[in-house]
This record gives structure tokens, sequence and C-alpha cells, in this order.
């Protein structure tokens, strides 16, 4: 039996998206989307119209489905419309064969190839050099008494460490943190920037990868670099070509850098704003417990976590979610901001509760696209706020919250700054 849709109340409209005031807060306009629109069409800022699915029972759904397709070449649209969709700038950089783009068998081979370089193990064994990162961060601003999170810690903390992941040397990695900023300010920076920083960026991929093709040794080194494994990866004899290999790269380091920067900027934005949340897991960090550090950080993750909009799917196929049907070709945008404070799967969905058990969020997808960097993110965001609470304990906001601005953009969802201060800490 097919559910049939909500409808708005008489004279109702649905509320704005996309301006200032909805990027600041968008979880009432969603609550009114779940409620009354739950599969909503409507017109996007770059023109492109796509529906919006906002419940997360259809979100898991719609992940999951396999009628609707990753590959762009799906989208009905004009070539203009096809344009405005996916990274600004990778279909001119010949970096479009990566795993958000594509479907099996393709994306199966493919994934299949980049885990075998991309191991818990080879994750867990990086957990020093992410926390000598976090230590080095913290002591440039320590002694200050002030800091803006972003800018001195969220963001060079990623960038450096899935730099020194892939294996891109430390002398080049400061053209990796501005090719990294351009394409994060969504807009925020000169015309055409993003396009410019991400063909500089493949340009760069493409000469490391050639350089260390022609280094790479019969047996790989222990700590071998990302590039050097994602080189070394076969899959029944079969390697990655340099445009898959380039394209890796780039969305490893592109997925991988920024869904940090706003896991460690919202969430610490989050425990900032609820004192009695953030007492309670600086209690059991001081008595040497990580029980509420592991499920604090879901609970970070599904409250107003670093991915707003799962990534573009396209209907290959008619089909029906949430009781709206889908027509072939049509653009689909899982929202899961709104799916994961959905009141029909989450109880009090509003509330930050650190202790919170039940909490299967869709904060990194779900299905076969789940994002094969969680693991890094998550010891990531569990050295940051560790280390930060710790060796600043009398952490604060500086200012008032309603001047905080937030970056625009359709996918991810994070804070432009973050001013802190607190109590100056001298070097050991």
């Amino acid at each position: 039996m097919t559910e049939t849709p909500a409808q708005p109340p008489a004279g109702q409209s649905a509320p704005e998206l996309f301006s200032w005031e909805f990027a600041t807060d968008p979880y009432p306009a969603y609550a009114w989307l779940r409620e009354h629109a739950p599969v909503h069409r409507t017109t996007l800022p770059s023109g492109v119209e796509a529906w919006l699915v906002t419940r997360y029972a259809d979100a898991r759904q719609a992940l999951a489905d396999g009628r609707l397709s990753k590959d762009p070449a799906h989208h009905d649209g004009s070539a203009h419309a096809k344009g405005r969709t996916g990274i600004p700038g990778e279909r001119k950089a010949e970096l479009m064969t990566h795993l958000l783009n594509i479907d099996p068998p393709d994306h199966t081979r493919l994934r299949r190839l980049v885990s075998k370089a991309f191991t818990p193990r080879r994750v867990a064994e990086f957990a020093p050099r992410v926390q000598e990162l976090t230590d080095r961060l913290i002591e440039g601003f320590m002694e200050k008494g002030e800091a803006d999170l972003i800018h001195d810690f969220a963001f060079p903390l990623p960038i450096h460490a899935i730099c020194d992941l892939l294996g891109v040397p430390r002398e080049d990695q400061d053209d990796f943190r501005d090719w990294a900023g351009m394409m994060i300010r969504h807009g925020g920076g000169p015309r055409g920037g993003v396009a410019r920083s991400v063909k500089k960026m493949r340009g760069y991929l493409a000469e490391l990868i050639h350089r260390k093709r022609e280094e790479l040794t019969d047996e790989p080194a222990p700590g071998e670099d990302l590039i050097s494994g994602l080189i070394r990866a076969s899959d029944h004899g079969e390697h990655l070509t340099e445009n898959e290999a380039a394209a890796m790269a780039f969305i490893l380091l592109f997925a991988g850098f920024e869904t940090t920067v706003n896991l460690i900027g919202n969430g610490t934005y989050a425990l900032l704003t609820h004192p009695g949340q953030r007492q309670r897991l600086q209690d059991s960090l001081a008595a040497g417990r990580t029980d509420l550090l592991e499920t604090g950080l879901e609970e970070l993750l599904r409250y107003d976590g670093p991915v707003e909009m799962a990534t573009w799917r396209y209907a290959t196929a008619p089909l029906v979610v949430g009781g709206q049907d889908i027509a072939v070709g049509d653009p689909v945008l899982v929202v899961l901001a709104a799916a994961d404070r959905d009141p029909a799967r989450f109880e009090d969905p509003d509330a930050l509760d650190l202790s919170r058990r039940d909490n299967q969020h869709l904060g990194y997808g779900h299905g076969i696209h789940y994002c094969l960097g969680a693991p890094l993110a998550r010891l990531e965001g569990r050295a940051a706020l560790t280390t930060l609470l710790t060796r600043l304990p009398d952490l604060r906001l500086a200012g008032d919250c309603a001047d905080l601005r937030w970056r625009g953009g359709l996918i991810m969802r994070g804070l432009r700054t973050l001013p802190v201060e607190f109590t100056p800490v001298a070097k050991s």
C-alpha cells in the first residue's frame, strides 16, 4: 500500500530554505518539512530542481535504493544544470571517477581496491600522528588565551593528517591547505576560485602519483602512504588507472578533511552551548573513562553533524519515496540533518544527550556509499575533543552566539569561525 504524502495546512507554504537565517538554524524548517512535505521538490540556490528527503525511514530507504544512481549522467537536466551538481571543477579536471560519482560494478571494484589501502588497522596505526598534530596545534595558541578554533585548529588538523596519510610531502602541505581553504569557502572566495583550486590539486596529484609509481618497491614498507597503497592495490590483477588513482586521492582529501573540520567545529560549539553535557564529558575524561566520549561523539554527529545532505542521487527508474512519485532523471538529496532529528526514530531528538545509546544516526550515510573515511574522522574527532577539554578546561565562547556565521553550501554544514577564550596556559 502506497503511503499518502503529507499535506501542509491550508494557506501555509513551505518555509524559506537556503537563506542565511536558515543556515544558522535549519532544524525548525526541517521539522516543518518532515511533518508536512517529507519529500519536497524545491529549487536550489544553483537553479537546479531536486527532491529533498527529510524523514529517517525514507532517508534510509533512499540511501540504499539501487534505483537512485550516483552517476551524474542519469540527471535528466540540461548541460548547464548538470554542470551545477557535484564538486565545482571536478568535471573539467577529469576527477569524476571517484566513489561519490559511480555505481556498481565500478563502485564495487574501486571501493574494494581503495579499502585495501584504507583499513581500520592503518587508521589505528595513525593515531600517534593525529595526537602529535593535535598537541602541536593547541600549543600554538594556548599561551594567548584566545583562538579561532576553526582557523587555528579544526581546519589545519585534518588537512595535515590526510596529507600525511596520503603521502603528500610536508613541504607541499601548505599548498594543499591553501587549495583546501578555497574549496570550503563555498562561494565566499573569488569567482572561479574553487575550480582553479581543484585544477591545481589535480595537476599536483598527477605528478605525485607518477613520482610514487616510479619509486614503488616490490614489497610495501611499514607505514606505507595511502597513494602508494592505491597504486599498489589490485583486484584480480586489475590496477587503478592514473585517472582513478588521482580521483580517489582527490575525493579522500576533499571528503576527508571538510567533514572533520565540521565535526570538530560543530561538536565543540555544541558542547560549549550545553555546559551540563560538556561538564559530564570533562568529568568522565578526568576519571580516565572513555565510554561517554564514545557515545558522545556519535551524539554530536547526530545532533549537528558535519554533512547536512548526502551527495547527489538521480532516479534511473520511476520510484516512490515517502508516498511521493519520483520521475526518471530527477535529482534526489537525502537530508541527513533532518533525518537525524526525526522524532519518529529518536526520542527527544532536539536534545543533546551524550549518553544516548539507541543512536543509529545517518551522519556518515548508509548502504554501499557509507563514508569510507569515517574511522579516520572519528579518530581525529576523539583526539581533538579530548585534548581541547583536558588541556583547556575552561574553554568558552568569546562573543555572542548570534554573531557566528555558518558557511554557505549545500552538502556540508560548518561554522566559518569559532572564537574562543580560556585561561592562558604556559607551554611545558
